[in-house]
């Protein structure tokens, strides 16, 4: 059993995730195989506040050039073509239920999964409410394609994504990324909160870890 969980909370439609998801991927990449990682869908774009982007009242439609210059993450033509079309409706229902299916296969690869969606919307232009979309990355992470849409319409997997949108709240993250340690059921240290850089979240873990290992001690 692995001492400590990292808990990463995202939406698959947040653009700062986007460009956060090389940095908490670089950290899975390091302590994956010291401590568990557990990512949480925060239900950003729901209800009334899912549409396209061509509506202004879309935060997405604003941020992206200012993520591209702080973080360094580049969007892709075909992305920034169906944001110049409004083509596409975006809700963070569907990929968020896609999360919640892919757990019950690879849940210690959550956080590989994340980044692979978020790719695939923000650099290769695919639509987050398209089924094509979620067959193409089971196939790549061996899952059976046919199983896997068959789950993405089970009422079980909505459960669990509102289940996760109710459990994010619970924690008090408004805003995402966000990376949590969680100590044990009941103490938590918040090491991420927005964009962070790799090396400031790494010195930010490394820290918490100590401070824990010290209170054992005493």
């Amino acid at each position: 059993m692995k001492p400590y969980k990292i808990i990463y909370i995202f939406d698959a439609l947040c653009t700062w995730c986007y460009g956060f998801s090389p940095v908490i991927k670089g950290l899975y990449d390091i302590f994956g195989s010291k401590f568990e990682f557990e990512v949480l869908s925060g239900g950003m774009i729901l209800n009334e506040r899912a549409g396209s982007h061509a509506d202004p009242s879309q935060a997405i439609n604003a941020s992206y050039p200012n993520v591209e210059s702080t973080t360094g993450i580049t969007f892709g033509k075909a992305f920034l073509d169906h944001l110049e079309k409004g083509m596409i409706n975006y809700s963070s229902e569907k990929p968020s239920i896609a999360l919640s299916v892919f757990k019950t296969f690879q849940p210690e690869k959550a956080v590989l999964f994340a980044h692979d969606l978020q790719q695939s919307i923000y650099f290769d232009g695919k639509d987050p409410n398209s089924t094509e979309l979620y067959r193409y990355l089971a196939v790549n992470f061996g899952i059976d394609p046919d199983e896997f849409e068959s789950m993405l319409l089970q009422e079980n997997y909505k459960d669990a994504a509102y289940y996760d949108f109710a459990l994010v709240k619970q924690l008090q993250v408004e805003s995402y990324p966000a990376v949590l340690v969680q100590e044990n059921e009941s103490k938590f240290f918040l090491i991420a909160k927005g964009f962070t850089d790799f090396e400031t979240l790494e010195l930010r873990l490394n820290n918490v870890i100590k401070e824990i290992q010290v209170k054992a001690k005493d």
